[in-house]
């Protein structure tokens, strides 16, 4: 099971979720295969932060960016997650790793097939079970969170974010037009309804609750109109910022599941 080699697709929130649940159950030969620009909105709990600074920490795990297998290799032996910039998973062909996780959540299979790996793991719709993959995740909120099907597809994306203290759709903070993105806050600061969080082009963006910034997009992207930016967590605990969602944990622990079934542990 040590030796297991995971090549996870994507690295934002619920991707990194699958690796540090992976890694803390020692399936420590992982890596991250991202975009040169990544649009992770849960940045304080999501790897990809490594593809522009180098080395990015999510509860104790560390993942560093490489450039190849060799490098990969390295970050395995000093005890670190890969993240690498391969959008056309050149790595994972060269790696050629037992598990591929599909954990892009793209609400569509964009290139994964079963031919891969002796094990592929899909998150989310879009996946035919046992065509596109052997496994594919439940990621819709629910009795079935979490669930493996072998056969047939996850449930359709809704389009609704998950409701927190009676808030939804008024937590998350999407583009109110096309352009510059350039926030006025951080990760972590309180804010009030009706404060502004950034400005995109000549638009501003505003609160329409009160709560506490847990994600933010990076400054200076260039973002599509009605692009989620952020998030808003009436809760108020700051700490929630800096740590895995009770959905990205139910996720994270039925990938695991699916690897140990397959290999009979």
């Amino acid at each position: 099971m040590i030796r297991l080699r995971v090549c996870i697709k994507g690295a934002g929130e619920k991707a990194s979720a699958v690796a540090w649940r992976l890694y803390q159950a020692h399936l420590r030969q992982i890596v991250m295969l991202e975009l040169p620009e990544p649009l992770a909105v849960r940045r304080m709990v999501s790897f990809s932060e490594a593809v522009y600074a180098g080395f990015q920490t999510v509860e104790g795990v560390q993942a560093v960016r490489v450039d190849g297998v060799e490098a990969a290799e390295r970050s395995w032996a000093q005890g670190q997650i890969a993240v690498a910039v391969d959008p056309e998973n050149r790595l994972s062909e060269q790696l050629r790793p037992e598990v591929v996780v599909d954990a892009r959540l793209a609400k569509k299979n964009l290139d994964t097939t079963m031919e891969e790996a002796p094990l592929v793991i899909a998150l989310g719709p879009g996946f035919l079970a046992g065509r596109d993959a052997h496994y594919v995740i439940e990621t819709n909120r629910g009795h079935d969170l979490g669930r493996i099907i072998q056969d047939g597809y996850s449930e359709a994306d809704t389009g609704m974010p998950g409701n927190i203290d009676g808030f939804a759709e008024e937590r998350v903070l999407r583009a109110p037009a096309a352009g510059l993105f350039l926030p006025l806050k951080k990760i972590g600061d309180p804010v009030k309804q009706g404060e502004i969080i950034a400005q995109i082009g000549e638009e501003a963006l505003e609160a329409r609750i009160d709560g506490v910034l847990r994600g933010l997009m990076r400054p200076f992207a260039c973002v599509a109109k009605g692009l989620k930016l952020g998030d808003i967590d009436p809760r108020g605990d700051v700490d929630a910022c800096h740590s895995i969602s009770d959905k990205a944990r139910a996720v994270a622990g039925s990938v695991l599941e699916a690897i140990l079934r397959n290999y009979n542990v």
